[in-house]
């Protein structure tokens, strides 16, 4: 019994969409979908009806994307609730469920997945925050968040953020109280901003967490931090702490199709031995 993780799916590309067919059944394992699933509720459903029945247990968070209002739909926190029940009718764990403890191969964690989004603080100390997404377009970018993510009824999507962080943290505080073993973080933003590098665009990094984060894992007993956002898949340590970016990513450009989707699942636990 393994746990496994990927992100970025975004299942809106037929390319990727397709290749969930090929990932191959696991039906002892849990699998992570650590955000950015696709952009409607029909992507979401699609993809957890595509996995549940080759998983014992799939595990969500959602990404910027997922929380896209388009098509007329519901937008805010009212999508963020229409896509927990989603997944709660297909038995799949939300980061409104309780955390649940992994009994499978290795040693018992604490499962935990998030949901924080970002705050504008992934930025340089002389740039205010209230000046972030300008100073990204001097450089020419600008996130489709800003017209499409509606933090409704915040009023920002940093005050979402912040009220999704102070949530979570009395979450984890309590998981700390009741358990004493270690944790698996589960957020599709990075939480810390060293981590958030895009080489290529790298005033986006506002876009990608919060500076809140920054000692989660080490407060929280984190051996595993899981991630996705950036698409640029690596394994790093830090303070003892495993961070595992997980995206697939944008077909042709960020992954292979004719590899196959199945090769890109990360396992996260038990911790994969070094030789």
């Amino acid at each position: 019994m393994k746990l496994y993780a990927i992100s970025d799916l975004h299942v809106g590309f037929e390319a990727n969409r397709e290749a969930l067919s090929g990932v191959r059944a696991r039906p002892d394992d849990w699998l992570i979908l650590a955000g950015d699933v696709g952009e409607t509720e029909e992507h979401l459903a699609f993809t957890l009806d595509s996995f549940r029945s080759r998983f014992a247990q799939l595990i969500w968070c959602p990404g910027n994307h997922e929380l896209w209002a388009v098509r007329g739909g519901a937008r805010g926190v009212a999508k963020y609730e229409r896509l927990v029940a989603l997944c709660r009718e297909r038995g799949v764990i939300t980061p409104e469920d309780d955390f649940v403890i992994w009994r499978g191969e290795g040693e018992p964690h604490v499962l935990a997945p998030m949901f924080l989004l970002y705050d504008y603080t992934f930025r340089p100390d002389a740039i205010a925050p209230e000046d972030a997404v300008a100073w990204a377009q001097e450089a020419g970018l600008r996130c489709v968040d800003e017209d499409l993510l509606d933090p409704s009824p915040h009023p920002s999507r940093a005050a979402w953020c912040a009220a999704r962080c102070e949530w979570t943290e009395a979450k984890l505080e309590r998981a700390l109280r009741e358990h004493a073993l270690p944790m698996v973080l589960i957020n599709h933003f990075p939480l810390k901003q060293t981590l958030a590098r895009l080489p290529a665009i790298p005033r986006f990094q506002i876009w990608c967490g919060t500076r809140r984060t920054e000692d989660w894992h080490k407060r929280f007993r984190a051996s595993v931090v899981v991630s996705g956002h950036l698409h640029i898949r690596k394994s790093v340590v830090l303070d003892e702490t495993r961070f595992e970016e997980v995206s697939l990513g944008y077909p042709g450009r960020q992954w292979q199709v004719v590899e196959g989707m199945d090769r890109y699942l990360r396992q996260i636990l038990p911790l994969p031995t070094v030789s």
